[in-house]
C-alpha cells in the first residue's frame, strides 16, 4: 500500500512538472532522457525478440543499459539529431502502446507501426525544424499520461505489476477505460497550450546547453 501511494504521488508530481515545464526540463536533461530512451528501446527490443517480460532478464538489462549509454553520449554531442531520435523513440512507444491497448499483440505489427510512427516524427522534426514543438508535445503527452496513471494508481484501478508487465505507461491508462483516454487527451492538450504560450519567447542556445553540462 505504501509503495503504491509513493508511486502514485511520484507519478502525479512528475507528470505535473512535465505538463508545466516539460520543454525546459527536457532540454537541460537531454542526455538523461537519451539514456532512459535508449534503456527502454534496448530492453523493449529484447522483450519482443525473446518474448520475456520487460527488463525481466539480464540480457534485457545489459542491452538496455548499453543502448542507453550510447544514446546519452550521442545526445550530449549532437543536440538537434538527438532530439529527433528521442522523439522518434517516444513515437515508437506511443504507437506500440496504443496498439497493445486495443488488443493487438502481434509483434511484427507492433514493430512495423512503431517504426512508421518513429520515422514520421523524425522526418517531420528535421524537415520542418519542429524540435521545439515536438519536445513540447512529447513532454505534455508524457506528463498527462503520468498524471492520469498516478490517479489510477491512487484509486487502485491499476497495479504496479500491471505497469511493469505492460512495458510502458500508456497501455494501462488506455486499457482501464476510454474515459481515462479522453481525460489524458484533455490534460495533454491543455499542457501543450500552456507550454507553447509560456515558451513563446524562450529560445534555447546550444552553447548554453554545452556549458550547462561542462
Amino acid at each position: 500500500m505504501v509503495q503504491m501511494l509513493f508511486a502514485a504521488l511520484f507519478a502525479l508530481i512528475l507528470g505535473a512538472a512535465f505538463c508545466l515545464w516539460g520543454y525546459r526540463i527536457f532540454l537541460v536533461l537531454l542526455p538523461v532522457w537519451g539514456f532512459f530512451a535508449g534503456l527502454w528501446l534496448g530492453a523493449h527490443s529484447i522483450t519482443l525478440l525473446l518474448g520475456e517480460g520487460f527488463l525481466a532478464t539480464t540480457t534485457g538489462w545489459i542491452v538496455g543499459f548499453v543502448v542507453g549509454i550510447l544514446l546519452a553520449l550521442f545526445s550530449y554531442l549532437f543536440y538537434a539529431l538527438a532530439v529527433a531520435i528521442i522523439a522518434g523513440i517516444a513515437g515508437y512507444a506511443l504507437g506500440t502502446g496504443l496498439l497493445s491497448a486495443i488488443g493487438i499483440t502481434a509483434n511484427w505489427l507492433l514493430i512495423l507501426v512503431g517504426l512508421v510512427v518513429a520515422v514520421a516524427i523524425v522526418f517531420a522534426t528535421f524537415r520542418y525544424n519542429w524540435q521545439k514543438y515536438v519536445i513540447i508535445a512529447l513532454t505534455a503527452i508524457g506528463g498527462a499520461n503520468a498524471v492520469i496513471l498516478g490517479v489510477l494508481l491512487l484509486f487502485n484501478r491499476v497495479g504496479l505489476s500491471g505497469v511493469r508487465g505492460a512495458g510502458n505507461a500508456i497501455q494501462p491508462v488506455l486499457a482501464d477505460s476510454w474515459f481515462w483516454a479522453i481525460a489524458w487527451l484533455v490534460v495533454a492538450a491543455g499542457a501543450i497550450f500552456y507550454q507553447v504560450r509560456s515558451n513563446s519567447a524562450y529560445r534555447w542556445q546550444k552553447e548554453n546547453y554545452v556549458e550547462g553540462w561542462g
